[in-house]
């Protein structure tokens, strides 16, 4: 069996990346070795220093170090955005409402994006920001700070939303998506990837393959998250695990290409943190031909004709 190596940071990536590997074992004779590296550094480092050869998570670095000539490829983003909801005061009714608050922007993940996000919204010059890192109010806990009235909203993962509104003082406001690369973009290094062409289409079946399961056969692919994802997730209660594995899905998408836009917004979110990277085609990056194939070669669709259909004992 052929190995790949691919590191996370993050094991709310677990569900994704555990079926990922057990489709690769069990269709396409691949086995997926699955790291966690959490330190920064060493985790930018994985791929340029042999830890991983591929990496799933984190790739607004990679516009950096194309800049200094390093050759990296990005081919593909399963997910349809940021996958995150806006929790509000309960005062606020629209999006307007914010305008002359505050928002608490995690500093970890992609917190630059809020910025595209009041552009957006017309709100970049009556909406100011306060940075909150994780180490103060816990994993996700800016919603802390709109409960405490300091701020008026807060973007974050739906994963975490149960504790933020069970405190009370806070609701989810309805609001657009800004379209970016999201979870679950991949990248390894373009010399690995030109000497290893074959593998990785067969990994790309793998990863659309996991995905299709996930969003189609949920019972199926439960089976695998209660194992592995579940112990490294912490999660102690099935219903909880249920309820996490449904938040991700509902970001997922069959066929991996990013949008233009997604492109072009995670580009420039990039910028902002490693300005030496601006002026760089950020489309020199991206190599999707592996994804492309697979479209035009009925693979995807096939995939979701079967995997609609129900299992056989159910039919």
């Amino acid at each position: 069996m052929r190995s790949l190596k691919l590191a996370y940071r993050d094991d709310d990536r677990t569900p994704v990346i555990f079926c990922i590997k057990e489709m690769a074992r069990r269709h396409y004779d691949v086995d997926l070795e699955v790291a966690q590296i959490k330190g920064g550094d060493e985790y930018e480092a994985a791929l340029f220093d042999g830890a991983a050869d591929i990496i799933i998570e984190h790739l607004e670095y990679l516009y950096d170090e194309a800049a200094k000539g390093r050759k990296v490829t990005i081919f593909c983003a399963p997910s349809r955005g940021g996958s995150l909801e806006l929790a509000t005061a309960r005062r606020v009714q629209r999006a307007e409402d914010l305008r002359g608050g505050v928002m608490a922007v995690r500093t970890s993940g992609q917190p630059h994006a809020v910025t595209l996000w009041l552009r957006m919204m017309g709100l970049e010059n009556d909406v100011k920001t306060l940075l909150v890192e994780d180490s103060e109010v816990g994993r996700w806990g800016q919603w802390k700070k709109v409960a405490s009235g300091e701020c008026v909203a807060t973007f974050m993962s739906p994963l975490y939303l149960p504790e933020a509104l069970a405190a009370g003082g806070l609701k989810v406001l309805a609001a657009p998506d800004i379209p970016v690369v999201g979870h679950y973009a991949q990248a390894c290094l373009t010399k690995f990837a030109d000497g290893n062409s074959l593998l990785l289409k067969d990994y790309m079946k793998s990863v659309i393959h996991a995905i299709c399961l996930m969003i189609f056969r949920r019972d199926e692919a439960l089976k695998i998250v209660a194992g592995e994802p579940m112990k490294r997730m912490k999660i102690e209660s099935m219903e909880e695990m249920e309820r996490q594995f449904d938040s991700i899905v509902k970001w997922l998408k069959p066929k991996p290409y990013p949008t233009p836009r997604a492109i072009a917004n995670s580009y420039e979110i990039a910028t902002i943190e490693y300005p030496d990277a601006r002026g760089l085609n950020p489309l020199s990056l991206w190599d999707l031909h592996w994804v492309k194939e697979l479209d035009d070669e009925g693979f995807i669709d096939g995939l979701i004709r079967n995997l609609e259909k129900a299992p056989a004992k159910e039919r």
